[in-house]
């Protein structure tokens, strides 16, 4: 196929300021009866974090593979770490050792990231000896490190059988630790952003953000949760997977920790950052992501949610990239109660487990008896569990003690000696900076042919759809419907009268009456392209012209019902408007290939720049080029994540330059 279409291209551009001043009122041919809309699935309502997200298990291992590795492409992107970034000096300070019996407790304070703290406790066994010991990695959920039931509240747990004493068993989390810890284990119990020691960013901000901050929203300085942040892929979400990663790096650079015999548990939002390390961390070697692995609710605090990050999956399916590896979890009497049921999660899971020939590692113990938790019972599960798979050789069952809570100075990271950092507003500014400016750096430093591949996956990911097949896509009577996802688009389709030189798909902001006359007639401009022996293919993408059924076109793109502000709700679940779009493009290029055309030119008027732009950029070779109308358009001037063309990552990904680069060495 020839890569040079320079005098098509040249024409076809003289006629797009034309293109721009068709009269609005203009009409295209109908492919629908006036008065009816496409029966498209897009148009039922959006998918939220308490929607159905069921795993279904491929065929064979090799279809798995490959579908497993998309997947932690889209997790790694939607963490805002793809390409993994460097890892700067931990600087890691440990001091103010306490004991208890058969175990001593450190408080710990290290730099994920220049000037941004993770804070902790450090247990370990009394007397460990001189071989090196396995270790386990607490992400601790909602409740805090410190989360404290109470003399009177302990009560309800002690006579339901939740918990044995009623003096550790008031703090649950810790009492995980030191039991792992005298069981053998190097145990570092980390905090989430915004609870106890770890305050550089509030509470209020990582877990109860509702509404947005316009004066946090600039292309030279922001805020998370704005649509800068969400454009370059920054979220408290993906600040916590850092911090578990770099917590892990802390845990092997210990001179007493085995690091090929590192392990994970987490319950609840500790639960789901279990699932998010062990997916794409390849050095944890069992996992108890206790709590979260659901079908049903997906996480519902903003912690717990980013753009791109469940679009077409879910946590059951993301727990299942830990696989063959050993995993455990349990049922309780809330979202995970249907666990076992056949098509609800586990039974898929033990499917995937067969297939790699290890059943006996995954397993899910029905407490459903139990509210959400994870209580005593549960933890005794975990501790076999990991003395199994951490081959540490102890007698079972294991059965937990007694200690004596520990005092607030004894659990206090910061002290006069060890000053708590400063945070606030201008720190969470400098942050999103730095890692920007930190992105950008990773990102051009790539060779040339590493960093369009780079971007391209990005691209293809944010996009989420790559060319459909010839055979999977129909046309007939102006109709393209892609079947295997209950999409239909109007099409109008224009032969030029003698031989067809190549396919001009021609995008207008107001879909295909953008190109039509009043009278209903192909505009000059049109006529032109024809006469250059083009065929033309203009369609309504989603919600253009017949979507709208007479209808304003939308200044607002919609979200889910969530109160919540926040992009992460709806752009975490469903594709964007933006990336829908450039499905249907895809589409219609492969209609143009299907109806025999080599030679492919994307025409983009009145707005349909970036769209363009980034259809040719996933496209590749099958565009010969693209015509646009605006190269100045740039996704940074975007000031809401309900603009039609937000499309989180846009701008760490290299913003139109980058999708014009991309479209130039396809044309090459």
């Amino acid at each position: 196929m020839t890569r040079r279409l320079s005098a098509v291209a040249a024409a076809v551009s003289l006629v797009l300021l034309q293109i721009l001043l068709s009269s609005a009122s203009a009409q295209a041919p109908r492919v629908f009866p006036e008065g009816t809309i496409p029966d498209d699935a897009r148009l039922k309502p959006l998918k939220d974090l308490n929607g159905f997200f069921p795993f279904h298990v491929p065929d064979t291992l090799e279809q798995w593979e490959k579908r497993a590795d998309n997947l932690r492409k889209r997790v790694l992107i939607a963490n805002g770490l793809w390409p993994m970034p460097a890892k700067t000096p931990l600087n890691a300070v440990i001091h103010g050792k306490t004991t208890r019996p058969g175990i001593t407790i450190e408080k710990v304070y290290f730099e994920s990231m220049p000037g941004f703290f993770v804070t902790g406790l450090l247990f370990r066994p009394e007397n460990p000896g001189s071989k090196k010991l396995p270790a386990v990695l607490c992400p601790h959920g909602h409740g805090g490190r410190l989360m404290d039931s109470g003399p009177k509240g302990i009560k309800k747990y002690l006579v339901t059988g939740a918990e044995r004493f009623a003096e550790s068993g008031r703090m649950p989390k810790i009492a995980r630790c030191v039991q792992l810890a005298r069981m053998g284990c190097v145990t570092f119990l980390y905090d989430m952003i915004g609870y106890a020691d770890n305050l550089q960013l509030s509470y209020q901000l990582a877990h109860r953000f509702a509404r947005q901050r316009p004066e946090f929203e600039g292309k030279e300085s922001w805020g998370f949760y704005s649509a800068q942040a969400e454009l370059r892929l920054q979220s408290i979400f993906g600040l916590q997977t850092w911090n578990s990663i770099r917590a892990l790096d802390f845990l092997e650079s210990l001179p007493d920790v085995d690091s090929k015999r590192m392990a994970v548990t987490g319950g609840s939002g500790g639960g789901t950052q279990t699932i998010m390390l062990c997916a794409i961390d390849p050095r944890p070697v069992a996992a108890f992501p206790n709590g979260m692995v659901s079908s049903s609710m997906q996480g519902g605090c903003t912690c717990e949610n980013a753009s791109l990050l469940r679009i077409g999956t879910g946590n059951v399916e993301l727990a299942a990239l830990f696989a063959p590896k050993p995993q455990g979890m349990t049922a309780a009497n809330d979202w995970t109660k249907e666990m076992l049921v056949p098509g609800k999660g586990f039974p898929e899971l033990k499917k995937l487990y067969t297939m790699y020939g290890k059943p006996e590692n995954v397993m899910c113990a029905d407490l459903t008896h139990f509210p959400h938790n994870y209580n005593y019972v549960t933890r005794a599960i975990m501790y076999s569990w990991f003395n199994k798979h951490l081959k540490l050789g102890l007698q079972e069952p294991i059965v937990e003690e007694d200690y004596k809570l520990l005092t607030k100075q004894e659990q206090s990271i910061w002290d006069k000696d060890h000053p708590r950092p400063k945070g606030g507003d201008q720190f969470e500014r400098k942050l999103t900076r730095w890692i920007a400016d930190r992105d950008t750096k990773l990102i051009n430093s790539l060779p040339e042919k590493e960093r369009h591949k780079t971007i391209r996956t990005a691209w293809k990911i944010m996009i989420g759809r790559e060319l459909p097949q010839p055979n999977e896509i129909a046309f007939k009577d102006g109709q393209l419907h892609f079947p295997a996802k209950g999409e239909v688009t109007p099409v109008v389709v224009i032969k030029p009268q003698g031989e067809v030189k190549f396919a001009a798909i021609c995008l207008h902001g107001d879909g295909k009456n953008g190109f039509f006359t009043r009278q209903g007639k192909p505009t000059p401009e049109i006529t032109k392209i024809l006469e250059q022996g083009g065929l033309v293919v203009t369609a309504d993408l989603f919600e253009q012209g017949e979507f709208l059924n007479g209808s304003q076109p939308l200044k607002l793109t919609a979200t889910v019902k969530n109160p919540r502000e926040y992009a992460g709700y709806t752009h975490g679940y469903n594709d964007s408007l933006f990336a829908q779009r450039t499905h249907d493009i895809l589409k219609l290029i492969t209609l143009a290939e299907k109806m025999g055309n080599e030679k492919i030119v994307l025409v983009g008027a009145a707005g349909t720049t970036p769209l363009v732009a980034a259809a040719a950029a996933v496209a590749g070779e099958k565009v010969d080029k693209t015509v646009i109308d605006n190269p100045d358009f740039r996704f940074a001037d975007i000031k809401t994540y309900r603009d039609p063309n937000f499309i989180p990552g846009a701008v760490k990904y290299g913003d139109l330059p980058a999708l014009l680069e991309l479209s130039t060495e396809a044309s090459k």
